[in-house]
Order: C-alpha cells, then structure tokens, then sequence
C-alpha cells in the first residue's frame, strides 16, 4: 500500500466513525469538497498543511494518517 492510500484510508475511516460526511470534514478543514473526495480516493496528493488540517477537524494526530492501517488503532 503506497501513503496516499493508507491516508486515504485513515481519513474516510476516521470520517465515517465519527459520522461526519465528506462535505463537513472539508468545511471543517478548510478545503473544498472536491479536493477531499480526490484525497479519499487517493487521486491526489496532499501537503503536510493540508494533512494538519484535516487530522484537526477530525480531532485526531496528524501521524496517525499517515499510517498504514493506524485507523484501526483510532479511539
């Protein structure tokens, strides 16, 4: 698995437990909803600003994005 998929990954597991849509999370984080849907989809890559962003509206550490399968480990 290559880091955009497992941040890919991580994100909409994390979105999805904590019943946000993708809409809300890129409202919450400052992007638009396109751009997270190329993120989800790992059609795009994204910067460590834009990765801080996301990892603080979904209230989480921005390293535990970037590991493969840590959204498993996500309380």
């Amino acid at each position: 698995m290559d880091i955009r998929q497992a941040i890919a990954d991580n994100i909409r597991f994390i979105r999805i437990k904590k019943k946000m849509s993708q809409e809300a999370l890129a409202a919450k984080a400052g992007i638009s909803i396109s751009y997270m849907g190329y993120i989800e989809r790992a059609e795009k890559a994204i910067t460590v600003v834009i990765l801080e962003k996301i990892a603080k509206a979904l209230g989480v550490k921005p390293s535990l994005l970037l590991e493969p399968e840590a959204h498993r480990k996500e309380k």
